[in-house]
């Protein structure tokens, strides 16, 4: 918030006057009715004056309240885009492994709304906490001022409206208040997973309820309004009514002292001047409570984006060593994920000379992908070493190690613009002459030409959509015009149909030629020709070898082999002679 960072005490302090200017009135407004009482031949000029008096700072009360909305609008759009600036900037620095963890809903949740409500605390509340402070002071010495005992009587329902407050926004206001910002987050994140899926369930035919964990979220949510409605439901009706009730405690103390002193003029001028001040309180105690409520709300959503922002990032070395050469090795190394005991990866230790493939295979969840995107530090590893060219990847840069390293995965994304800026990607200084070369050799021309726009055609709501198949390709020709010497490929083969298959295979072939290749496959027919082949399982390599040399070994792989086999022969159909 540099020169800016006088607008928030200028705003305080403006707000403050405001709130002083806007108390004013009332005073001047008892004064006039005390002229008039009196009577007296000078009263109506000085009824003119206070009367002048009173509109001037009234208007002026409004003015000042405006000129310090002004000031902390201004500080609260700089406080904003800072915190969204700095947000991005820290997770664009986070390891890639944290995306895997949190999804782009959450993430969104978290920086977008999180700001959002710092900014309206800052630009609309932060205003309101001098006033909310120096508003019911103000009136305070003023009710004891005119008269101790009428303002004795007014602390009664003062005293107990804000008894009844701190049970709402005690500790258990605080707990719901937790609830309520982790509600919003769940529902976000499970909507923005629902819609993505909306394909799915209009394919069959199912309903939200098919989306449990959306159907979860909203029904979390709606309990713990629920609760929270419930407990506030005796503090909040009890508080609504006594702060109302100034009259039913100010009326008998009016009573009782003109009984007592005789003075009816006086005490009837003081109790108007109470009966006009009372509001006061009401308003005050109101905008403190939906205040405290506020503050309570922007501190959980500062918490919130430190929480995310205070993730570490991966320890880069002062000095990048270079890159000698491009075979990758792993030397016994072990890896949990992040808040586990479990060893995803353990004890593993293989190489990759410059040039060669290596498959991995094996079951599910064995630790074949935890071990390929070590290489690009997705995650470092917790024991040993993974190595480029004999560097380990952590003493080398993040931009060199990119430089270095195309990856291809099950999942492609493709940003929202246009085909020819998502291939790009890859390598932003090429000629259009790369980009086609590129494009042909990862099997895109036909894609292209039947695009209105060619290459030109943008990806999303504005443009057009691509098949899984078809996106695979497009991210493909961006590894190609990347031209990393070393290649991961995880499961680029895995949801597409037996076409793009081939013709995906085809681009992997002109991809991969001469690279060093670390990839990952379930269709074993990919891997046959691999220079060698790991089978992973529990996060260890439990055998390695040639193709022919596993078939022989008649272990996991065989068996794995049998399986594949059989399954590429299964049809569909019906038996003969049944309906």
């Amino acid at each position: 918030m540099t020169g800016k960072k006088a607008l928030l005490p200028a705003a305080l302090f403006l707000s403050a006057l405001s709130s002083l200017a806007g108390m004013a009135p009332y005073v001047l407004i008892w004064l006039i009715v005390r002229e008039l009482f009196a009577g007296n031949e000078t009263s109506f000029a000085l009824v003119n004056t206070y009367a002048f008096w009173a509109a001037g700072l009234a208007v002026g009360s409004v003015l000042l309240y405006f000129a310090a909305l002004s000031c902390s609008h201004l500080a609260a759009f700089r406080a904003e885009a800072n915190v969204r600036r700095y947000s991005m900037k820290k997770i664009v620095g986070l390891p890639l492994g944290f995306f895997e963890n949190h999804t782009t809903g959450s993430i969104r949740k978290i920086i977008d709304e999180n700001a959002s409500i710092t900014h309206t605390f800052l630009a609309h509340q932060m205003p309101d906490l001098a006033g909310s402070i120096i508003m019911p002071l103000s009136a305070l010495v003023l009710i004891l001022g005119f008269d101790w005992r009428l303002g004795l009587a007014c602390m009664i329902p003062i005293v107990v409206a804000l008894f009844n407050i701190r049970i709402m926004m005690g500790k258990k206001g605080k707990e719901y208040m937790w609830k309520y910002m982790n509600s919003l987050e769940d529902m976000n994140t499970e909507a923005v997973e629902y819609v993505r899926g909306i394909p799915v369930v209009k394919v069959f035919q199912q309903t939200v309820f098919s989306f449990k964990n959306f159907y979860k979220s909203i029904m979390k949510y709606r309990e713990m309004v629920i609760n929270y409605t419930k407990v506030c439901k005796i503090p909040m009706s009890v508080y609504m009514v006594i702060i109302n009730s100034f009259a039913f405690f100010l009326i008998p103390a009016a009573i009782l002292l003109v009984g007592s002193s005789g003075n009816y003029s006086g005490v009837l001028l003081n109790l108007f001047f109470f009966v006009l001040i009372t509001p006061v309180f009401s308003q005050s105690i109101m905008r403190s409570m939906y205040l405290s409520q506020a503050v309570e709300q922007a501190g959980q959503a500062v918490e919130r984006i430190e929480e995310l922002t205070n993730v570490k990032p991966l320890i880069e070395s002062d000095i990048s060593k270079p890159v000698k050469g491009y075979d990758l090795s792993y030397d016994d190394v072990t890896f949990c994920y992040p808040g586990t005991n479990i060893r995803a990866v353990d004890h593993v230790s293989f190489s990759i000379p410059q040039g060669a493939t290596i498959a991995l295979v094996g079951p599910s969840g064995g630790g074949k992908t935890t071990l390929a995107r070590l290489i690009p530090r997705f995650w470092d590893v917790d024991g040993g070493t993974v190595s480029i060219g004999g560097t380990d990847v952590r003493d080398i840069s993040h931009g060199d190690l990119m430089k270095n390293i195309s990856f291809v995965f099950q999942n492609t994304h493709l940003f929202k613009t246009s085909l020819l800026e998502n291939i790009r990607y890859g390598k932003p200084s090429a000629c259009d002459e790369e980009i086609n070369n590129a494009v042909d050799l990862a099997q895109c021309r036909e894609i292209i030409d039947k695009l209105p726009d060619g290459l030109n055609t943008k990806i999303g709501t504005d443009g057009t959509y691509l098949s899984g198949g078809e996106q695979q390709r497009i991210a493909l020709a961006r590894a190609i015009l990347k031209d990393a010497p070393i290649v991961v490929l995880d499961e680029a083969t895995a949801f597409t149909d037996p076409e793009n298959e081939y013709l995906i295979r085809s681009a992997i072939e002109k991809l991969t030629r001469g690279k060093t290749v670390l990839m990952i496959a379930h269709r074993l027919t990919s891997v046959i020709n691999a220079n060698k082949i790991l089978v992973v399982k529990n996060g260890t390599i439990a055998e390695q070898g040639t193709h022919e040399e596993l078939i022989k070994n008649k272990g996991i792989y065989t068996n794995m082999w049998n399986e594949y086999q059989q399954s590429v022969k299964w049809t569909i159909g019906k038996e003969v002679g049944r309906a």
